[in-house]
């Protein structure tokens, strides 16, 4: 099984040197790996120049946004499975994708996603929450569920099917893809319940309240778009369900 596995950058000089390494020193020997840079005014290429040997396809362009540019990677991916790691997170440990094609390929589903913790922005061995995801159960996005997006694997079969990401949404595009995906399509699942990402705090999807304020806003219409109705409490539990995260240390 190929996999590809997609970076999303714009001026991450500070992070995305580790980025690339969690993804380079991964044991498993089918990774495509494409970096989509968003015309960084920074050093963020000349770090990635520097791994040309171990990238596929290196994009430094203008965008439209991280959703735009997630769209471009996708485009480009040749795998039968697709990841997306922005600049910001990094993969956990060296077996993080052999343990997932493993899974899959146990199960033979269509889709992965695992568990992640949120990392002190200078030093990634500081955890600050845990994002513990659980077995997936049919319904559980009306109760304010959903798996963290940089542990999300999707077949690109499934992509072709049924899409990328939508780029009516600024900030949970995301959500609206997993969304549509498990429970509007009803994509075979697995769940590895094991932490494989971690995440910098102060990236793009959680800088600020304002930011998150736009992002359940937008939840809402996520559910429109795809001709759903979410449960009456679904837009109050789905940032409630988040609580747990910070007792989780």
């Amino acid at each position: 099984m190929k996999i590809s596995i997609i970076t999303i950058a714009y001026n991450a000089a500070d992070t995305i040197e580790a980025t690339i390494q969690s993804v380079v020193d991964q044991d498993y020997h089918s990774i495509e790996y494409i970096i989509i840079d968003g015309a960084s005014s920074d050093k963020t290429m000349d770090i990635v120049r520097r791994y040309k040997d171990r990238i596929t396809t290196i994009v430094s362009e203008k965008d439209q946004g991280i959703y735009d540019a997630m769209n471009k990677g996708v485009a480009r991916a040749t795998g039968d499975l697709i990841g997306i790691l922005n600049a910001d997170d990094l993969y956990a440990y060296p077996t993080v994708i052999s343990e997932v094609v493993a899974r899959i390929q146990a199960e033979g589903t269509e889709a992965l996603y695992a568990d992640l913790v949120y990392v002190d922005r200078a030093n990634t061995d500081k955890v600050t929450r845990r994002w513990i995801s659980g077995p997936y159960r049919k319904g559980a996005f009306k109760k304010g569920w959903m798996p963290p997006h940089p542990t999300f694997f999707l077949s690109r079969a499934m992509y072709e099917q049924y899409g990328s990401y939508n780029l009516q949404l600024r900030s949970s595009a995301d959500y609206e893809l997993m969304l549509r995906m498990i429970h509007k399509a009803g994509v075979s699942l697995s769940y590895l319940p094991k932490t494989i990402t971690r995440m910098r705090v102060g990236g793009q999807s959680n800088i600020s309240l304002r930011n998150r304020l736009a992002a359940n806003k937008e939840d809402r219409l996520a559910w429109a778009i795809n001709g759903l109705r979410p449960g009456p409490f679904t837009m109050i539990r789905k940032p409630l369900s988040k609580l747990s995260q910070f007792l989780k240390k």
